[in-house]
């Protein structure tokens, strides 16, 4: 028998038939008894191996005797192969054994032992053991592991047990591969957010664990928990459940009296399970007590679940809610939320009694692009009472209960690859103001167009010039569209006064160069409309005023129109010389001439008698109240002008290493518009219209947004506040009135190094119509408490606090101003004047702490203002809200487990003002 160096660099006994001798014949003695087909080890390492005879083995002096030995410290790093080519006996083991040792690996033929020391790695079947120290008993078919303990008395190398995907990391453990089972001292192991330690687990088979002496917890520090569940007794299904005996919680080393005779805890492998949401308790002086946001998740299969979940107040206002959530890979995706509440007031019979009903339906879908290239589906929906985020008595969403406006969009679009290409579209839409809780809905609109066609484009496809740019489409608008209020919503009534209408259009264009640095474009454009109702409209003798009938039927009118444009650009660039700070500002004039020309469809238009005499007419037009309104009555011959500006400089870099200078954008927009009707007669129409200027740009290295805009009117107004053909500087004025002006300031900055706020936005307050940022202070979701109020503002961020004390503490701040100013009629005030900021920073690596408040000038108050601070408690997290005045008066506490299995696990006060 020899030991040969293998292609892998591994060692393997050779058996020679020929050569006979004592020591070969216990070693063949030794591998008939193990009667496995082959015990072998697979490289781990990429250590090489000297080759090494069997002399040099035997010379070798171990603690165990030469002829029990057979690999001992001369095989360092490596893995031994031990490989018997024929048996006639049946294997022990059923299967193969690969092992490896950093010092030593060592073979005890009379003990049937194999005893790997440092580093030891052991792998049989579905097993993989790792420890200091590993004995294998392949009499036994047991395997013991152990950890190391070095000369100063410290432990290392703990076991670590895998099997399958559960892993254990004991102290010691003993495992029978026959029987499965399994002794485990001190075992810790980790099963989804749980993590489990315990002092002896005994193993029955793969499925079933006895635990004794057993603390679980969602710490990340199993070792030290902040807190943890001790019980004796656990039996443990791994991936499945835990079932425990007496449970006591204990909190920071100290036992709590919260204690249960039993406890049961799922550990599904799936993403989601069934379950018990558990209520919390609150109170609130108009309403009672209650239990809020209890009921029950239900995962209905792999591609959509449901959560229903209400409150129940003792005066005996309640509310439901019913949310799903849908989802198939590589098709589509969304959620569906139905909310409803029954809201009382007071007590029956006090003058203060009130009841009503609020709901609110949210539905959004998203169809994946890999379904059809051709055709997309999207819904974003938000409608109901207008009054639901205002006095809801579950969603303290105060971005939600500061908007104005619900909208909602429905769409299907679909593309026809024809020849020309045709696009169709359907569509509906809501907009509710829930102010004055008028609603405006179409259902639907139809919109189809025909993709251009130029008829004189030759085979070689150029479009170039006048005539072979010229080109026509159809295009198709269909509505049908709805204005009632709450109250009519969904009723008959609704229904009755919808208008329904149809707009075709024809345009006939083309485009072309003018003296080679003029872009031109002329536009010729049919349109038809046709509707469903129209109006007659005549004096009633018997009511002796003057009404309108509405006449059901078709009807239809045809307009035409002409336009054209001519625009160019201008640069400009001004030096100042390379050794200056500027060295030269550049501006960009793009000046474009328009001209509209609509004429005149008196033939449209009726008289009507305006009073019981019969001699006084007026005109009117039966398509007024149309959809899509009357033509015009009178010539439009109108001229416009347009011109933006930008302006952008070179500056000399600070950093003297960068030979290239920078360009920074002075004012990225400028634009000033105005037109002049070559019609107008002085009295009904004036020739020229009002100036409007606007512009913007970015400072700060575009961290903040300066916009500005002003109305300057040529015209002077009478007494009455009406525009008259007198220019302003004839009356005694400057050459411009400004009857309104505006500006706007935005500024971001936060603590990370591109000094941008990253925050992972609440979608679910921008779906109620609130903000994408605090200003409106941070919404607070009761249905999942567990989130935290800053969205994510602890992100990467550094910031240097003192010379003393460094530390990375995240922040961010928002600020936002907005002047308004107002002279229509010679008031000369400022209509608006507010500022806002909102500010989030970390005082601590464990408390955070955020503002949001502001001030208007004008009403010289206070607007919306919340304090908002969170600790971090590891397992735990705890925060407290406060709007300490205005109608949204409320605060907030919260402590509990941030992990989702033990999100029951909490404590939640809240008050809600009766306001709402």
């Amino acid at each position: 028998m020899t030991l040969q160096k293998t292609s892998h660099n591994f060692t393997k006994i050779v058996f020679k038939p020929l050569q006979t001798n004592l020591f070969n014949i216990v070693l063949l003695s030794f591998f008939l008894i193990i009667g496995c087909g082959t015990l072998h080890a697979q490289e781990l390492g990429s250590q090489k191996k000297p080759q090494t005879t069997i002399k040099q083995v035997d010379a070798v002096k171990a603690t165990a005797k030469p002829k029990d030995t057979i690999a001992t410290k001369t095989i360092q790093a490596t893995d031994t192969i031990i490989k018997i080519k024929k048996s006639p006996k049946k294997a022990i083991l059923d299967g193969k054994v690969r092992y490896k040792a950093e010092q030593y690996a060592k073979i005890d033929q009379k003990n049937k032992l194999i005893t790997l020391y440092d580093k030891a790695e052991l792998y049989y079947q579905d097993i993989e053991l790792k420890a200091g120290k590993i004995v294998l008993d392949y009499e036994k078919n047991e395997v013991y592991a152990g950890r190391m303990k070095d000369s100063t008395g410290k432990y290392s190398q703990y076991p670590n047990f895998k099997q399958g995907t559960n892993i254990v990391e004991p102290d010691s453990i003993r495992f029978n591969f026959k029987t499965k089972k399994a002794l485990i001292y001190n075992s810790r192991s980790d099963q989804g957010e749980f993590k489990i330690k315990a002092a002896i687990t005994k193993k029955e088979n793969d499925s079933v664990y006895f635990l004794k002496g057993a603390r679980f917890t969602t710490s990340a520090n199993i070792e030290d928990p902040e807190y943890y569940f001790q019980t004796n007794k656990v039996k443990f299904i791994p991936g499945k459940k835990v079932v425990t005996g007496l449970t006591n919680m204990v909190i920071a080393n100290v036992p709590t009296p919260i204690a249960l005779p039993f406890a049961y805890f799922p550990m599904s492998k799936e993403t989601s399970i069934s379950g018990i949401i558990l209520p919390s308790y609150n109170d609130s002086n108009a309403r009672g007590f209650s239990l809020q946001n209890g009921g029950y998740y239900f995962a209905l299969n792999d591609h959509y679940d449901l959560t229903v979940s209400g409150d129940y107040y003792t005066n005996g206002s309640y509310g439901m809610r019913f949310e799903s959530s849908y989802a198939k890979k590589y098709s589509f995706s969304g959620n569906v939320n139905f909310r409803f509440e029954n809201l009382i007031t007071s007590e029956r019979g006090f003058p203060d009694y009130s009841k009503q009903k609020i709901y609110n339906i949210q539905w959004s879908h998203s169809r994946d692009a890999k379904a059809n290239p051709n055709s997309t589906f999207s819904a974003s929906v938000n409608l109901g009472s207008s009054k639901y985020f205002k006095t809801s008595i579950n969603l303290a969403n105060i971005g939600s209960n500061l908007n104005n406006t619900l909208s909602s969009s429905i769409s299907y679009a679909k593309t026809f690859n024809t020849i020309p290409q045709l696009r169709m579209s359907l569509t509906a839409t809501h907009s509710q103001n829930t102010q004055t809780e008028v609603i405006n809905m179409t259902l639907p609109t139809l919109q189809l167009s025909v993709d251009r066609v130029y008829p004189f484009v030759g085979k070689d496809g150029v479009k170039k010039g006048f005539i072979k740019n010229i080109n026509l489409q159809y295009n198709l608008n269909g509505r049908n569209e709805i204005v009632t209020n709450d109250s009519l919503f969904f009723k008959p009534q609704m229904f009755k006064d919808a208008r329904i209408g149809m707009q075709h259009s024809i345009p006939i264009s083309t485009n072309f160069k003018l003296f080679k640095y003029f872009s031109a474009s002329t536009t010729a454009n049919y349109n038809e409309v046709w509707t469903a109702k129209t109006l007659q409209r005549g004096y009633n003798t018997d009511k002796s005023i003057v009404e309108d009938k509405v006449i059901n039927g078709f009807d239809a009118y045809r307009t035409y129109s002409f336009s054209s444009s001519l625009g160019t650009t201008v640069y400009g660039t001004f030096n100042f010389g390379d050794n200056k700070k500027i060295q030269s500002i550049r501006h960009v004039m793009r000046p474009n001439f328009s001209y509209s020309y609509t004429p005149s469809f008196e033939k449209y238009y009726d008289t009507y008698a305006s009073d019981a005499t019969g001699t006084i007419f007026k005109q009117y037009s039966r398509f007024e109240n149309g959809l899509f309104g009357a033509p015009g009555i009178t010539n439009s011959n109108i001229l416009g002008f347009d011109l933006s500006n930008t302006f952008e400089a070179k500056v000399r870099d600070s950093d003297s290493t960068k030979v290239a200078p920078k360009k920074i954008m002075l004012i990225n927009n400028l634009n000033l518009s105005t037109s002049y009707n070559l019609n107008a007669d002085g009295v009904t129409s004036l020739a020229f219209a009002p100036i409007r200027v606007s512009g913007g740009t970015q400072l700060f290295e575009n961290k903040m947004n300066v916009n500005f805009g002003t109305t300057l009117d040529p015209y002077a107004i009478d007494n009455t506040g009406n525009r008259i053909n007198v220019f302003n500087i004839n009356n005694g004025g400057s050459l411009f009135r400004m009857t309104s002006a505006n500006m706007t300031l935005n500024y971001s900055i936060s603590s990370s190094s591109n000094d941008k706020k990253s925050k992972d936005k609440n979608s679910q307050t921008t779906r109620n119509g609130g903000r994408e940022d605090d200003l409106f202070g941070s919404n607070t979701n009761l249905n999942d408490n567990r989130r935290s109020q800053f969205d994510g503002s602890e992100e990467a961020g550094t910031d240097v606090i003192s010379e003393f004390f460094h530390s990375k503490l995240p922040w961010d701040m928002t600020f936002a101003y907005s002047l308004t100013y107002g002279n229509n009629n010679r008031e000369k005030q400022i209509t608006g004047n507010s500022i806002m900021i909102s500010a989030n920073a970390d005082l601590t690596p464990k408390w955070k702490a955020g503002i949001s408040t502001g001030y208007d000038f004008v009403q010289n108050g206070v607007t919306f203002t919340q304090l908002r601070f969170e600790r971090d408690l590891l397992s735990w997290r705890m925060d407290f809200n406060w709007t300490p005045f205005g109608t949204n008066a409320n605060w907030g506490f919260f402590i509990g487990i941030k992990s989702g299995v033990l999100s029951d696990l909490k404590f939640d006060k809240r008050s809600l003002n009766t306001n709402r």
